[in-house]
């Protein structure tokens, strides 16, 4: 037993001593595991392909797992509220039916695009911005995971600070926010969300919780992350793997999104919608690769029975041949592997010939460049090179609509809608001084090989070169604009009509028609805005007429019809049509047969101020001083028979500031009208700017036009007016009927009365003459007896005495 215990006790010695070298050992080899999971080898390094940092590692994944899966965010980030119209947008986008959701991508595409673009920019002038190894490389990166239904979108871009996360992403709205929300509620398109700067909200579409990585070189890498719920979070990123610079998008997928985890739809839409993005965009795709391996022992054993049984009838010459060319065994087994593939390989439409280029890719890269996905072709393009001192390249697009803001902030958008580019290096969308202002509806790009690239926005406006660029670039879409008019069939009609009968290009029917309704006011702007070209505007301008039917016009189709011995070109203007085609001012006219143009746009006001004459025929407003219709026999007869009443008729209305009571040539049913003075505004002028929120009455004053008095010399009214004065000047009755036809002649001439009431005051005391009611007659006066008000019982009883009732029950 002794000996029993004493062995028992050694052995138990042993043990203690041996368990905490163990537990050392068995703790050191779980360090030197942890240390190998940190650091794994990236898929990249054993495939051998472009090194790209999408991918990680298992400690990331286990870290994040809880996370993902719960979609909370993290409890340490700090929470920001979205602002109202942000919340307003992510609302209708989350509850959107609309079943175009592929959008999402394209906008996600454009983004890194731009983002793309600012940092090779800042890269002219400081080439240490863009860093080194996978850094430098201008690429965007899209991977799948599909166990965890995980989208990512990667760019090497200029990335966003905390700031940048804060501001584009939630707190403050740009300015396109509140107009893309309003555009919806009106059309609901959400097909034009890239047009207005929220085009990242569209993950929304396919995703419930998305996590946005970014690293600026000004910043630590930092993670956005919303569930959309009216909150998001930002918090500093110490888990995932460093970008290095750029921002990667994570869209955890919703159930029914489930197609955009399969690899042929996302290369179907980058295909359709990013084509044409300047930048390289890689898909990590999977592959079947045919690879030989080592042929197992069974195969061979086959072979070698095979071998074996001809051998004997093999030559000796075979069996040296055989023994030279003994090899190991092998056989071809299909194995899947990943790779990054390029997925936008299609050279620059610009840099192309035109005579190579489709018009289907035309209208691809219009969609791209102009972000207007719609099913409407460009109305136009031009693609051209120049060559010369200067020499660029540039397509020019006409867009099937105009932006819903073109007219609203047209002096105060100073984005221009032409992106330039220096040696195939984007330089700026924002470079107003390509075109002016009134072509900034036009979509497109220049690319120039003789501007400079490493200056500042400043120094190349005052380039020499520029000024070049803007006159050939304007020459061009003027051209192209003319273009369409010229190929429209509606605009050919009474000239070559055997040619027109004969094109089967029934698409360019009325499309002039549409692009004056969509830009028809830009034109007229560039002739107020373009005296160098005012001309080759003016051929471009369209308008109805007395004559036109409802269509279109243009001034050499006018001038055309014009009758012989006609020197001006006569128009009106004033609110609409319909009004203008009862206006006295066109009774002579109309009955001698002359064509009258309608101005109804308020811009046409300021547009005839500018253009004066046209293939030297002068412009006539029909309702101003010096109109000349021929001169008549009788003219100098009429007027000595009524000079003694427009004298009279003036003194009589020399407190309306009357300038003048003349004899009308323009009249032929009407009694009398009120015209102006030749270089004044005109009635419709007037109430334009007495409209204005910022108008000055002193200034209106001293630009208003001297009125004129025109009167009718074969109306029975005025003559029996001349017959009157003759006999009794000093008539009251006389003068208030001159006064209230002077007024009524103000009034149906298109001008505000200064004083209504007077006015109607007249027209009553008239209305009393006609029917023999005495003009001193008083209104019956209303009698003032009050009627005692009588009371009415409720049936119901008051709260009050329902309480009372119940207290006495108590």
């Amino acid at each position: 037993m002794k000996k029993w215990t004493l062995t028992s006790l050694l052995f138990l010695l042993c043990l203690l001593f041996l368990l905490p070298d163990q537990g050392r050992n068995i703790h050191a080899n779980a360090e030197e595991d942890s240390d190998e999971l940190a650091n794994p080898p990236k898929i990249e390094d054993n495939l051998g392909a472009v090194p790209h940092g999408l991918s990680t590692d298992s400690d990331v994944v286990k870290r994040e797992s809880e996370s993902m899966s719960k979609k909370t965010l993290r409890n340490t980030a700090e929470k920001f509220e979205f602002q109202a119209e942000v919340s307003r947008l992510m609302d209708i986008i989350i509850n959107s039916l609309y079943s175009n959701k592929d959008i999402f991508l394209r906008e996600l595409i454009s983004n890194a695009s731009d983002a793309l673009d600012k940092i090779r920019f800042l890269s002219l002038t400081d080439k240490e911005v863009l860093g080194e190894g996978d850094n430098a490389k201008l690429e965007i990166l899209i991977k799948l995971d599909k166990e965890k239904r995980i989208l990512s979108i990667r760019d090497r871009g200029i990335g966003m600070t905390k700031e940048d996360l804060i501001k584009n992403l939630g707190t403050i709205a740009k300015s396109g926010t509140s107009a893309f929300v309003e555009k919806m509620q009106t059309s609901g398109d959400l097909n034009l969300i890239g047009q207005f700067g929220v085009g990242f909200y569209s993950v929304y579409l396919v995703a419930d919780y998305v996590e946005v990585i970014s690293k600026n070189n000004d910043d630590k890498q930092h993670v956005w992350e919303s569930k959309a719920d009216g909150q998001f979070a930002i918090s500093e990123d110490t888990w995932n793997e460093p970008l290095g610079r750029g921002t990667e998008i994570r869209l955890h997928l919703r159930e029914e999104a489930g197609e955009y985890l399969e690899e042929a739809k996302l290369k179907d839409l980058v295909k359709r919608y990013s084509e044409f993005i300047n930048f390289p965009i890689y898909l990590w795709a999977t592959k079947e690769v045919e690879k030989e391996v080592p042929a197992d022992d069974d195969d061979t054993s086959d072979e070698e029975e095979t071998t074996e049984s001809s051998s004997e009838e093999e030559s000796e010459e075979d069996k040296e041949d055989e023994e030279t060319e003994k090899k190991p065994k092998t056989k071809t087994i299909k194995e899947t592997t990943n790779e990054w593939e390029l997925l936008n390989d299609v050279k620059a439409i610009w840099l192309r010939n035109p005579k190579e280029v489709t018009d289907e890719e035309y209208t691809k890269f219009y969609h791209s460049l102009a972000k207007d996905f719609g099913d409407e072709k460009p109305l136009a393009w031009s693609h051209f090179n120049a060559e010369g001192d200067v020499e660029f390249k540039a397509v020019l697009f006409v867009p099937p609509k105009a932006p819903q803001d073109l007219y609203e902030s047209y002096y105060n958008n100073n984005k221009a809608s032409v992106k330039l580019y220096v040696r195939r290096v984007f330089i700026s969308d924002e470079f107003d001084e390509l075109l002016p202002k009134y072509l900034s509806f036009l979509q497109g790009l220049v690319d120039s090989d003789t501007l400079p690239l490493n200056v500042s926005r400043e120094m190349l406006q005052q380039h020499s070169s520029l000024k070049t660029i803007k006159k050939k670039l304007i020459r061009k879409a003027l051209d192209m604009i003319r273009k369409i008019a010229e190929e429209d069939p509606d605009e050919n009609d009474g000239k070559d009509k055997k040619d027109v009968e004969k094109s089967d290009d029934d698409e360019k029917k009325g499309q002039y028609t549409k692009f004056w309704n969509e830009f028809g006011k830009s034109v007229k702007l560039g002739i107020i805005e373009d005296a160098t070209n005012r001309n080759r505007l003016a051929k471009l301008l369209r308008f109805e007429t007395t004559k036109s039917d409802g269509k279109l016009t243009s001034l050499d189709q006018y001038i055309s019809r014009m009758k012989s011995g006609q020197k001006d070109i006569f128009y009106i203007t004033g609110t609409n049509k319909e009004q203008l085609e009862k206006s006295p001012f066109l009774e002579r006219l109309s009955k001698k047969g002359y064509e009258v143009i309608f101005f109804t746009d308020p811009v046409d006001e300021y547009l005839m101020q500018y253009l004066m004459d046209y293939e030297d025929k002068k412009f006539q407003n029909v309702s101003k001083e010096g109109l000349k219709l021929g001169k008549d026999s009788k003219d100098k007869e009429i007027k000595e028979s009524y000079k003694e009443l427009t004298k009279w008729w003036k003194g009589t209305l020399a407190s309306e500031k009357v300038d003048d009571v003349k004899i009308s040539n323009r009249l032929a049913d009407t009694p009398c009208v009120v015209v102006t003075s030749k270089f004044g505004w005109s009635a419709n002028m007037e109430r334009i700017m007495q409209s204005q929120t910022l108008s000055d009455a002193n200034k209106q004053a001293y630009m208003r036009g001297k009125r004129v008095l025109e009167i009718n010399p074969r109306h029975p009214i005025v003559k029996e007016l001349r017959e009157r004065v003759a006999t009794n000047p000093e008539d009251d009755s006389v003068k208030q009927t001159a006064r209230l036809m002077y007024q009524t002649a103000l009034f149906e001439s298109g001008f505000l009365l200064d004083d209504p009431k007077d006015f109607a005051s007249r027209v009553y005391d008239s209305v009393k003459s006609s029917l023999n009611i005495s003009p001193d007659v008083a209104v019956e006066e209303e009698d003032d007896t009050e009627e005692p008000e009588v009371e009415t019982k409720e049936d119901d009883s008051s709260p009050k005495e329902e309480a009372d009732g119940v207290k006495d029950e108590l």
